[in-house]
């Protein structure tokens, strides 16, 4: 794997370049996935192509500097790209009637525990004694 490379290329070139990829590669899977009937998977189809573009172009000649640059700063500044999404969600949680509040209960439940188990996971492995000796290793090789 090559490192990265460095360019002197404006920022507002590079984010141009950075989006231009973008909507290409996700045009591309619409187009590619209409051809095949499957047009409902078209922003997965492009998620996975732009990863498998980007892993090949880092193992055969390194990303450049300016595209990393770019994609911190538009994924830094792209949270108002959740907004619609999230009202969306919203509405139709709204939209849910009498099941509102089980749903509610069921997001809330499985949110909570995950996190509370990770929470127990974290404390468990941070609290550990990090003193090593060779005691310890020893033990850990007998069968």
């Amino acid at each position: 794997m090559k490192a990265t490379h460095s360019s002197s290329m404006p920022p507002w070139i590079a984010l141009i370049i950075t989006l231009s990829m973008v909507i290409i590669v996700r045009e591309t899977a619409v187009v590619v996935c209409q051809w095949a009937g499957i047009e409902k998977a078209a922003n997965i189809v492009g998620l996975v192509a732009m990863f498998f573009i980007l892993v090949a172009w880092r193992i055969l000649k390194g990303l450049p500097n300016w595209l990393t640059r770019a994609s911190n700063t538009l994924l830094v500044d792209s949270g108002f790209a959740f907004l619609p999404i999230s009202a969306g969600a919203g509405l139709l949680l709204f939209a849910l009637g009498d099941e509102l509040w089980g749903v509610m209960l069921t997001m809330l439940i499985s949110t909570l525990i995950p996190l509370w188990g990770l929470g127990l996971l974290a404390n468990r492995w941070l609290s550990r004694d990090v003193s090593i000796n060779d005691d310890t290793i020893t033990e850990h090789k007998k069968p």
